[in-house]
């Protein structure tokens, strides 16, 4: 019950610094009428309602993962960092298929599937993205396009 109440605690400082820098949001002469700062505000409001709920009504005592858990996680948020900074240099089509793979390796240990999976992905959201979309996106290293 205590970290929910930390966490709500957390949750709500940050949801009232949110809305307050959303007050400082400068409108032009051709705003809308409800401007530019509504959105915003409504977010942080239901953010902090939500905290406040979180802090009058925990649940009981949670059960952390394990270890193992910690890391898969781990390994994830580092597979994702990888990837963003991949992205630039190395196109798109080889950093998705890497961590899709690894992505897909974690939430099932089939070595075959989870690289089916990343070549999948990668080509599907390239077409998808490419042409569907309209993105200007790289496929491959500018060094391998010649």
């Amino acid at each position: 019950m205590n970290s929910d109440r930390i966490f709500g605690l957390v949750g709500l400082v940050t949801a009232l610094a949110y809305i307050a820098s959303a007050t400082q949001i400068q409108t032009s002469f051709l705003a809308d009428p409800v401007g530019p700062k509504a959105f915003p505000i409504i977010i942080g409001t239901v953010a902090a309602i939500s905290c406040l709920v979180l802090m009058f009504r925990p649940d009981p005592d949670p059960e952390w993962p394990d270890a193992r858990t910690w890391g898969g996680l781990a390994l994830a948020v580092v597979v994702l960092v990888a990837y963003a900074y991949a992205l630039k240099p190395l196109g798109f089509l080889l950093p998705t298929m890497v961590a899709s793979g690894i992505l897909s390796y974690q939430i099932s240990p089939n070595a075959r599937a989870s690289a089916l999976a990343g070549v999948s992905l990668s080509i599907g959201l390239f077409v998808l993205f490419k042409f569907a979309l309209g993105l200007s996106l790289v496929g491959l290293p500018r060094f391998l396009q010649g």
